[in-house]
């Protein structure tokens, strides 16, 4: 155990909200120190492999440092580049692999608990805390049988595997219309089941009608006002306006989206709106109810979680920094909102 370690703050989480505010920290001349259960970026490391970014890429940096792609939007390989190279920029200090089992003391004296993927258990000591945990962790579950089987994901990652195969994906929002469409381009036999009437508004102008126009000419199936009664091996069986009925599937994919670890934040003391799971804090410091205990990027929004992404939650390490030094933000960034 590693009982001596002691840091200014903490920051839970190593995606790129949680890097930007272990960056800013040390910018200010403070000892940061970052924990993340899985790798660098763990929730990009997770995307589809040949994802592309909606945004383009000076909307993703952190630390001021530039983002070069080779096109007008970059890929998921760029973004892990990236901010691999800001980490090795800044010389940040990373305990990845190891899952925080507890907090313990107050404002200016937090104790933080490990454990290691081989078992082993750690203990840091900080000033404050910085919980960034993202939520791309915990996916929004059906609750029906057969959801745990070795053929269901709750990711997508790539269509090989699943040439001339029956693919069932379950979804009506971004992630979903997207997998649909490259399962079917890679030669998959793809049945996109929804349990509303249309798909959701919030996709992408450029997917949509790409995925209206599949679905209208045969090339991918789509059974809307559907729901998922149970799952069996290479079986799916839904109920929808028409009655129940068995679709045969060699792999399901139930994209219907994800949800931060609000039982963690419970733990830490953080009261959450019981509608939102909105948690409580300062818009202007991002200081949670609990003192010493900041909250970054889509942990902020609740249920919510379509109202912070990387291009604003990027800059809540500056806002919080600002806080702790008393120092001006340089310039007007985005509220907590979004």
């Amino acid at each position: 155990m590693n009982e001596m370690a002691r840091y200014d703050i903490i920051c839970i989480g190593a995606g790129p909200t949680g890097l930007a505010c272990a960056i800013e920290a040390k910018r200010a001349g403070l000892r940061p120190l970052v924990i993340d259960k899985g790798v660098l970026c763990n929730s990009l490391y997770h995307y589809p492999v040949n994802m592309v970014f909606f945004t383009t890429p000076e909307l993703l940096e952190i630390g001021d440092l530039p983002f070069v792609s080779t096109t007008e939007k970059p890929t998921r390989v760029e973004a892990l580049k990236y901010y691999r190279k800001c980490v090795e920029h800044y010389d940040l200090e990373l305990r990845l692999g190891e899952t925080v089992t507890g907090v313990e003391g107050a404002d200016g004296d937090f104790r933080v608990f490990t454990k290691t993927q081989d078992g082993a258990t750690e203990q840091y000591e900080s000033r404050k805390l910085i919980v960034a945990t993202g939520y791309y962790d915990l996916p929004n579950r059906l609750g029906v049988p057969g959801e745990d089987l070795p053929d269901v994901s709750h990711y997508y990652t790539e269509p090989h595997p699943y040439w001339r195969r029956d693919v069932v994906v379950v979804g009506g929002k971004n992630s979903a219309a997207e997998a649909a469409l490259d399962l079917y381009r890679n030669g998959a036999r793809v049945t996109l089941v929804h349990r509303r009437a249309e798909l959701g508004s919030t996709i992408k102008y450029w997917v949509r009608p790409d995925i209206e126009n599949r679905i209208k000419a045969g090339q991918i199936t789509a059974l809307f006002e559907t729901r998922v009664v149970r799952i069996e091996p290479g079986a799916v069986h839904v109920a929808g306006p028409g009655g129940s009925r068995v679709l045969s599937a060699a792999q399901v994919f139930v994209l219907t989206g994800y949800h931060p670890d609000f039982g963690f934040l419970r733990q830490l003391g953080v009261k959450l709106d019981p509608q939102t799971n909105k948690p409580a804090l300062d818009a202007q410091t991002l200081e949670s109810n609990v003192p010493g205990l900041y909250l970054a990027g889509v942990v902020i929004g609740g249920n919510h979680t379509s109202e912070i992404f990387i291009e604003n939650g990027r800059f809540h390490g500056k806002q919080i920094v600002a806080a702790l030094t008393g120092a001006p933000l340089a310039v007007a960034q985005p509220s907590a909102a979004g």
